[in-house]
Parts: structure tokens; C-alpha cells; sequence
């Protein structure tokens, strides 16, 4: 198993985060009393009046340097226009904006704490605290307010940045189970977010390596840890020690459901890798063994037709496919099965599965296949043509992803469908 993650202390949001919350905070900039009274036409004694004047120019100055980015140059112009406006709070809000994108977060929190104490009513400033303190570590104490910043903003790149900032705070103080539902959350608010996903995914793996390694500490003879035991090898391509694992697993509970079917699956896997027809052989008998345990378990089922479907047994694969479509309607793997069996025959009833198969799953790329043969074969050559596009599409995009991540695709619960067909649809 892989260590569990840890996140880096004070590393900054990235650049677009960081301008982002820049120019959020830049909307709370207000003028003081004094600019304010100017504003509205009410000429200041004389003495005031250069205050005043030089407050608004500076004020002026540091909304310019902090749109281009010249922090240093706000930074400065802040810090004179405090000596002239000490009292008001959004002056000290924005340095702590720009101190932040500074990286100098110690100073950040103590100008966004001064900031509060001068008006407590500022929200985007506690969030833009909470955030300053998870960042600089103080994980416990950045907690409420990026909780609140998570689920009450409107703005959705401040959720989004408490939402990362909330997962680096739990897992810093091993609260896994939150970061997980925090993670979840992010799921579902930004499903396509690179960032998003990565981090997610590290949460979600590092939550299940500390769950096992919890199962490993208190309960290492029990059945759940043999059998968990026996999953990581398969996962691993360990065959063999996966299946001694899983026949320690049925000593002990010799009933126990899904373990046939496991052992099943492993066999299939090193046939692939061997093509020796024991293995084969042996996995059917482990099929047959789950369902005489589970007579419901539609994916031995739907193992043991395809078994049938390679070994050219076609008659006895279509009756058990049928049989499995109608126990299981959503079975879309069992309709493309079938269609596979009809297509040479009748290819409209094949034709028929298949739309419904893809209605189950639009992105299956055999189906899209087998439909533009079953098309072609009704003569409707315009179906044909489409359904050809459209396998044409998800091949490309398929062999792409392929390509790119430089693996192959692990397989699922059932073996899929394959193209294997020689004959040009």
C-alpha cells in the first residue's frame, strides 16, 4: 500500500486563486469619513483638505497596483494611507489581501485580525483569514471560517478555494472522515475541475488506505482482512496469491457470497495472459459454484454465456443471456451479449438490443459497432452511417485516452464485449 498523503504547508494558491481573492477583496474597499464628506460636496477645513486629498490619490494608486499586480507598490501605498486613515477597516482588509499574495502570511493574519476588530461585520475578511491561517498551518483555528466560506459563499471560486483549503485542514488534523465528505462535495459542485479531481482522488485514496490499515491493526485474522488481502493481489495481478488468499477466506466462511465469483474473474484474467484452457475451465467451475450459492448473482451468470459465446456454443450463450436480460432488464453488457449471437440471423431484434443497450450506456463503443453491422444488414443505410460515426468518435477518443495515460483500462465487475468482429459493418 502507497503512505498516506500529506499536504505541504504554505504553499499559496496558484496565481488565477490568489488575483482572484485579490479582486474580491478589492469590492470592500470603501472611503473613509473624511473622503466620504469630500465626495459628497461638503468642502473640509483647510488643514484636512490636504489629507484628504492625498488619502484619494493614494487610494487611487493602490487599486491600480493591486489590478496590475504590483504588490510591493500597494503595499506601500496602503501602509501610508493607514497613517492617514488609521481607523478604517477596509484599508487594513486590502493590505492583508496584498500581503497574502505576498506569501508574508504572518503579517497577513495580524492586519486581517485588526481589520475585524475595527468592523467585525466583514464576512469576505474572515474568509480571507480562514484561508491565510490554513495556509500559514493553524489548521484548527482556520476551520470555522473556512466551513463558513464553503457553505454560504455565493462566489464560486471562494467556495471552491475553501473547499481545497477545507481538505489540507482536515487531513492535517486527521478528521479523514470530513475530508471525504468535504471531497464529495467538490465532486458534485465542480465534476470537471482538474484540480478538483486530483486532490479528491488523493483524499479518497488516502481514506482507504487508513481504513484497511485500521482493519489490518484490529481485526488481521478476520475474514474482511483476508478477503481484502486477497482483492489488493488481484488488483496487482498476483493470481496466484490472490487465490490462495480467497481460499483462506472460503475456509473460514465456506459460504461466503461473491468469493466463487471472485475466484472466477481471476482465472479469467490469467487466461488472458496465458490462454491455457484449465483456466478457463476452472472459471466456469467457479461460476457455477457462486450461483449454486447465489442462484440470483447475474454476473456469474453473465460470465458463464459469454464463456459459452467464445467456446462457439452460441445456442446455449443466447438462451442464458435471455434469460439474464429478462431477470435483469438494465443488463446492457448481457443486450450487447445477445445482439452479438442475433446479428448474422436477425439483425433486427439484434438491432433492437442495441438501442436499448445504448440507451443504458451511450459510451459503449461496441454497441455503437454492432448496431451499424445490424443497420447495414435491415438496409438502413443511413443508421448504418451514423452509428458507424459515432463508434468511429468514441474508438478515437478511446485509443486517445489510451495513448496518453500509457495503460490499459482495468477491467470492471463483468468482461466487457469486445469488437472481434472481422466483418466491416
Amino acid at each position: 500500500m502507497a503512505d498516506p498523503i500529506t499536504f505541504s504547508v504554505g504553499q499559496l494558491p496558484s496565481m488565477v486563486a490568489a488575483m482572484y481573492m485579490l479582486s474580491y477583496l478589492l469590492s470592500v474597499i470603501m472611503m473613509s469619513a473624511s473622503l466620504a464628506t469630500l465626495a459628497a460636496g461638503e468642502p473640509p477645513p483647510t488643514a484636512q483638505a490636504v489629507s484628504n486629498g492625498r488619502a484619494a490619490e493614494l487610494t487611487d494608486q493602490t487599486r491600480e497596483a493591486m489590478v496590475a499586480g504590483r504588490f510591493d507598490a500597494a503595499e506601500a501605498a496602503f501602509l501610508e494611507l493607514i497613517k492617514l486613515e488609521p481607523n478604517v477597516a477596509e484599508i487594513y482588509a486590502n493590505l492583508g489581501a496584498v500581503y497574502f499574495q505576498e506569501g508574508k502570511l504572518d503579517d497577513a493574519i495580524n492586519t486581517l485580525r485588526h481589520a475585524l476588530r475595527l468592523k467585525p461585520s466583514l464576512d469576505k475578511v474572515k474568509t480571507l483569514l480562514a484561508i491565510c491561517l490554513a495556509e500559514a498551518g493553524h489548521s484548527a483555528e482556520a476551520l470555522s471560517g473556512l466551513q463558513a466560506g464553503f457553505l454560504s459563499s455565493a462566489e464560486s471560486q471562494v467556495k471552491r478555494q475553501c473547499g481545497l483549503e477545507l481538505l489540507r485542514a482536515y487531513t492535517a488534523l486527521h478528521r479523514d472522515a470530513e475530508a471525504v465528505e468535504t471531497s464529495l462535495a467538490l465532486s458534485k459542485d465542480y465534476p470537471d475541475d482538474p484540480e478538483i479531481l486530483y486532490q479528491t482522488g488523493r483524499i479518497y485514496g488516502n481514506f482507504t488506505y487508513l481504513t484497511m490499515e485500521r482493519l489490518r491493526d484490529k481485526a488481521p485474522d478476520s475474514v474482511w482482512m483476508l478477503q481484502a488481502k486477497a482483492e489488493a493481489q488481484e488488483s496487482e495481478k498476483q493470481y496466484d496469491s490472490a487465490l490462495t488468499s480467497f481460499e483462506s477466506v472460503l475456509r473460514l466462511e465456506p459460504r461466503r457470497p461473491g468469493v466463487h465469483y471472485r475466484m472466477g474473474r481471476i482465472y479469467l484474467a490469467r487466461f488472458e495472459h496465458s490462454h491455457g484452457s484449465k483456466d478457463r475451465e476452472q472459471a466456469a467451475d467457479q461460476f457455477r459454484a457462486e450461483l449454486a450459492l447465489d442462484p440470483l448473482n447475474s454476473n456469474a451468470a453473465y460470465e458463464l454465456a459469454q464463456i459459452d459465446y467464445d467456446l462457439g456454443n452460441l445456442d446455449q450463450a443466447r438462451r442464458q443471456f435471455e434469460s439474464l436480460i429478462e431477470r435483469r432488464p438494465e443488463f446492457e453488457q448481457a443486450r450487447v451479449g445477445l445482439a452479438g449471437i442475433l446479428i448474422e440471423t436477425q439483425p433486427g431484434e439484434a438491432a433492437t438490443q442495441l438501442k436499448r443497450a445504448i440507451e443504458l450506456d451511450p459510451n459503449d463503443e461496441v454497441a455503437w459497432y454492432r448496431l451499424a453491422r445490424a443497420l447495414r444488414m435491415t438496409g438502413d443505410p443511413q443508421g448504418q452511417k451514423k452509428a458507424l460515426a459515432e463508434f468511429q468518435r468514441l474508438h478515437a477518443l478511446e485509443s486517445s485516452h489510451l495513448a496518453r495515460a500509457g495503460i490499459l483500462l482495468e477491467v470492471g465487475e463483468v468482461t466487457r464485449q469486445q469488437l472481434g468482429e472481422s466483418t466491416e459493418p
